[in-house]
């Protein structure tokens, strides 16, 4: 059973990496899925401090300081001072970021469908039952 469950694991990290793989080449902007998932949550949550980013995503620190500079430097986000309290500084997208997160989204949705466009109705909803019955275990068990 062990050696099936590894089978498994490798075959679903080779999907994962071949997916990321074609997204970025299909994606048309100089940035990656970790800056994608930061500008989804800015878009989602509003401006931030990088640290709240950081530990949501469980990015490290350093990581998340690169990713905000990379984010800043390409227009996809600002940073946005405290009138208040000028050390308390936030991350917050812009409108090129919005464009970028949008064009990710559709991206993403595109090389989706094309992938389990090969399934049948049947083959997803199981494909459904058994995420769904692992991501109860994930959430359940820690």
């Amino acid at each position: 059973m062990n050696d099936n469950i590894f089978e498994l694991i490798r075959t679903v990290e080779l999907f994962t990496n071949e997916s990321i793989i074609r997204f970025n080449e299909a994606y048309e902007h100089d940035i990656g899925i970790s800056s994608i998932l930061v500008l989804a949550e800015l878009n989602q949550k509003g401006p931030q401090k990088s640290s709240a980013i950081a530990k949501e995503l469980s990015y490290t620190p350093g990581a998340m300081t690169n990713i905000a500079n990379k984010l800043i430097n390409e227009g996809y986000a600002v940073r946005q001072y405290d009138d208040q309290d000028r050390r308390r500084v936030m991350l917050a997208i812009t409108d090129q970021g919005q464009h970028a997160l949008e064009n990710a989204q559709a991206t993403g949705q595109a090389l989706r469908k094309d992938v389990f466009d090969t399934l049948t109705n049947e083959e997803i909803r199981q494909f459904r039952t058994i995420y769904e019955k692992l991501l109860d275990q994930l959430k359940n068990k820690w």
